[in-house]
């Protein structure tokens, strides 16, 4: 790639030197930054000329500005420009002057355009000095120093980035100071100007990461036109340009990755900055003022860097405070805990201690009006007939999604439980979910309520961060109907000396390298995670864009699981005819984050009873759910869920059930409901048995063949019909209306018939 370096005018002012450590560059400059370097802007004393004699040197195109004025920014003159360029072109390099101001920026870029075609890299040193204490700057001072750092970054860098941004390529240097990273005396309107660079900076790195632009910081300490009244001769000497220039040309250069960096440059030692902050304290409760008290008790953990953490974006210092708020909206109120600094060691002893631990059990409740808002969040729509069972509570099998078990249990990670766990000191504001599990041990009622039991299941250890497995049992009463593993990656807190793997967890597995036999598509709505929110994933994450564009993305993003949701539709559909009795388990992994209104295409792979897919955009090809599967209950197994064992009527199964369970609780049942059923069960239109459900005398009792008193309601239907009304795949209601129950008596006697095939007809 053939590309043209820019750089320009610098100051710098340094009143004080700690030396450090010296740490040595990694590579020898030359084969680093290689001749296909071209094209710069640089100034004749200090640091500037330093920048443009170097990249000169290496095959660079040089456009030279100075403004050609004193450190106060007094005067003009090209002297200092034209001297620069000769020397330049004396060593048989490539070099025009430029004369004009910084705030002239788009005058200072185009000469490069005009001399060499293009413009790659601008590096912002322009500076004076006006230095004054706080009580004695004049307009005139502060507004000076802010024209020439900060005005004039931004005019020549905006005049740079429309250029970088159609070659798809340009690298940016801001220049900042020790003054704007800690604050000097006499110096407020230079230490803001240079700090209020670090923030431009910054927020390029961000906006020009799509187009291969880098934005990075140098603070230099070196000596320059602005120091040279105020250091001695040999710490200028210590201090000279040449040791700052070999970190610009590589940060610079297109092989370096580096964007949005801070550092610290000098006397030959290089060092990178970042933000730190302590864990601090909650100190406000639910539904109660927050006090200075409050605040005063806590001041010491509020400033406790013992623990402290890095965020290293808007993101991450924002979800802090969503996390918060979940914990003050939970009740958890004050934080009053106190981790103590500790070694990897004792890090892993303690979070030992918190395998197994158990978060306190919570139930969940949810209507059918639950089950049918989640179905709508993930895709199903009435544009699909074979999607009416999810949406309508009166379709003749209406069924709940499988993955709804997920909402289910997901308040387990939502509640700031987490939070509390001993030896586990996780930031909840830097959780990431990496996979999911999810198995159902039979399908999810389409209402009631689960009691959920969340356990830690493991920590590992991911050197990067830290990962935990969450396991989540969900039961009706006493009977367990599913299980979750979420897997959590925790951002920043590894390295703890723990192990990197875990027989608990539920692995991923790859898909086959063969092209997939069946595809899905869905194009989500612009409304999908409108939608989906409701199901109880209330993060602004995925509705506002304010909230989306600090966390640093486009807009709004799609859940995780509502992606997760789409995919499993889709395999059922595909490979189950929509049968949740088909469904058996499912894992994911979540990739990459959906746009709401893009297209979901779900790649499927069929391997006997597990199905293998992976889930793309299909607009941009991005694979955002990856190494993931379902596994299927096999036909005959589903089918076995309505048997007719030797030849005889699966209704029978059911009525000597029932006649069973009423010997222990009929007087009960006797007295709601004082009637008696006769039921004729029909096999191709001929009735082929009777039974009669007596709830009228003594203690009830079921027997086969007619009512031996008058029955009050007497019902007709087929032997497979009444095990789908059984089995809740047939509504009553439905069957009645659409001819293939009929019923003649005491017709309204017929819905407390509800009680009894829901209670005690279970196989």
């Amino acid at each position: 790639m053939f590309y043209t370096l820019h750089s320009y005018t610098v100051f710098h002012i340094l009143y004080s030197y700690t030396p450090c450590s010296t740490r040595w560059f990694g590579h020898n400059p030359e084969t680093v930054l290689t001749s296909q370097l071209c094209d710069c802007l640089a100034f004749e004393l200090g640091l500037g000329r330093a920048y443009a004699l170097a990249f000169a040197e290496r095959g660079a195109s040089v456009v030279v500005n100075d403004l050609g004025g004193d450190f106060k920014g007094v005067g003009k003159g090209s002297l200092a420009a034209d001297k620069v360029v000769e020397e330049i072109r004396r060593k048989g390099g490539k070099a025009v002057p430029n004369y004009d101001s910084v705030e002239a920026g788009e005058k200072i870029v185009k000469t490069a355009l005009d001399a060499f075609g293009r413009i790659d890299v601008v590096v912002n040193n322009a500076g004076i000095l006006r230095d004054r204490s706080f009580s004695r700057i004049s307009d005139e001072d502060w507004d000076m120093i802010q024209r020439v750092h900060l005005r004039g970054s931004f005019q020549v860098t905006r005049a740079a980035w429309e250029h970088m941004k159609k070659q798809s390529y340009g690298r940016i240097i801001m220049t900042s100071s020790a003054s704007g990273i800690y604050g000097n005396f006499g110096q407020a309107n230079y230490s803001a100007a240079k700090l209020g660079i670090l923030g431009l900076a910054n927020t390029l790195a961000i906006e020009g990461k799509k187009s291969n632009i880098h934005c990075n910081t140098i603070a230099p300490n070196a000596g320059s036109r602005m120091t040279q009244t105020v250091m001695p001769e040999d710490l200028v000497e210590a201090l000279k340009p040449d040791y700052v220039a070999p970190l610009v040309l590589w940060l610079c250069h297109e092989s370096c990755d580096e964007n949005g960096g801070l550092f610290e440059v000098g006397a030959g030692w290089i060092g990178k900055l970042r933000w730190e902050r302590t864990l601090g304290a909650i100190v406000r409760q639910r539904n109660q003022p927050m006090t200075p008290e409050a605040v005063r008790t806590h001041w010491e953990k509020i400033c406790d860097f013992r623990e402290a953490s890095k965020p290293q974006s808007v993101q991450e210092s924002t979800s802090g405070i969503i996390e918060v708020l979940h914990r003050v909206d939970s009740g958890g109120g004050i934080s009053t805990n106190h981790t103590s600094h500790s070694t990897p060691s004792t890090a892993s002893s303690g979070i030992d201690s918190a395998i197994g631990y158990k978060l306190p059990s919570f139930s969940t409740a949810y209507t059918q009006l639950d089950t049918i808002m989640y179905a709508l969040g993930v895709g199903a729509s009435v544009r699909d007939p074979k999607d009416l069972k999810f949406v309508y509570e009166g379709s003749s099998d209406f069924s709940c999604l499988p993955t709804f078990g997920v909402i289910v249990a997901q308040k387990s990670l939502m509640d700031g439980a987490l939070a509390e766990v001993p030896g586990l000191s996780i930031n909840l504001m830097k959780l990431l979910h990496g996979e999911q599990y999810l198995e159902l041990y039979k399908p999810l009622p389409r209402e009631g309520k689960l009691r959920c039991e969340a356990v830690i299941a493991d920590v590992l250890d991911k050197g990067s961060g830290l990962v935990f497995l969450l396991d989540v049992y969900s039961y009706v009463e006493k009977e367990l109907i599913c299980y979750n593993q979420f897997t959590v990656f925790v951002v920043g807190s590894g390295g703890f000396g723990g192990k990197q793997t875990s027989e608990k967890a539920k692995v991923s597995v790859a898909t086959p390298s063969r092209p997939p036999d069946a595809v899905l598509t869905d194009t989500t709505s612009l409304n999908q995670a409108a939608l989906y929110r409701l199901s109880g994933d209330w993060n602004p994450l995925h509705i506002d864009p304010n909230f989306a564009s600090m966390a640093g993305f486009e807009k709004p993003i799609l859940h995780g699981l509502c992606t997760f949701g789409f995919s499993a539709r889709h395999v059922l559909r595909q490979f189950a005819d929509n049968d949740v009795l088909r469904f058996k388990a499912i894992k994911a992994r979540f990739a990459k984050p959906v746009y709401p209104g893009q297209t979901l295409q779900t790649e499927m792979w069929k391997e006997g009873n597990r199905i293998h897919f992976q889930t793309k955009v299909q607009e941009t090809g991005t694979i955002v759910i990856s190494n993931a599967y379902v596994d299927l209950v096999p036909t005959s197994a589903a089918s076995a869920e309505t048997p007719s064992v030797n030849g005889q009527l699966q209704s029978a199964l059911v009525f000597e059930e029932i006649g069973r369970r009423l010997k222990e609780v009929g007087r009960e049942v006797v007295k709601k409901v004082h009637a008696v059923f006769e039921w004729h069960i029909t096999q191709g239109g001929n009735t082929v048995a009777k039974w009669t459900i007596d709830l009228k005398s003594d203690a009830g009792k079921v027997y086969p063949g007619p009512a031996e008193v008058a029955a009050d309601v007497t019902i007709i239907i087929s032997d497979e019909d009444f095990m789908e009304v059984v089995l809740g795949r047939l509504d009553p209601q439905k069957a009645f209306f659409s001819g293939r129950l009929k019923a003649k008596g005491n017709i309204m006697l017929s819905q407390k018939l509800q009680m009894i095939l829901k209670d005690y007809a279970k196989l």
